[in-house]
């Protein structure tokens, strides 16, 4: 099985910065595209980042500018550097990859999500 662990999130006041970490491990054969979601309260979960293997990054609207995608493939770690954070981005923040494992000698391709981290921009 695989599990993401992530970790980083908090309560911070508005302006400033957290940074998440997540790290897929277990039965890996390639870790392909990585990503953060996040749902807020009574909303849908919404993309705010994701990142190929070869890093190229694609950003949500709404935090282009001030969040910064980043990953390591030797460890198979997601990073997501939140600046200039604003109330609006409270919400439970998802890690997602983009997994290939080797099955029965054949290549399968899954989806796994982590467990969610809380993260509240508040004064």
């Amino acid at each position: 099985q695989v599990q993401l662990v992530e970790s980083g999130g908090g309560l911070v006041q508005p302006g400033g910065s957290l940074r998440l970490s997540c790290t897929a491990s277990g039965s890996i054969f390639r870790v392909d595209d990585m990503g953060w979601y996040r749902q807020a309260p009574g909303k849908q979960r919404e993309l705010v980042a994701t990142i190929t293997s070869g890093s190229s990054p694609n950003y949500a609207d709404s935090v282009k500018g001030r969040f910064t995608i980043s990953r390591d493939n030797a460890k198979n770690t997601v990073f997501l550097q939140m600046n200039s954070l604003k109330p609006e981005d409270t919400a439970v923040y998802y890690c997602h990859a983009h997994v290939v494992r080797l099955i029965l000698l054949k290549l399968r391709e899954y989806d796994f999500w982590g467990q969610g981290t809380q993260v509240t921009v508040s004064s």
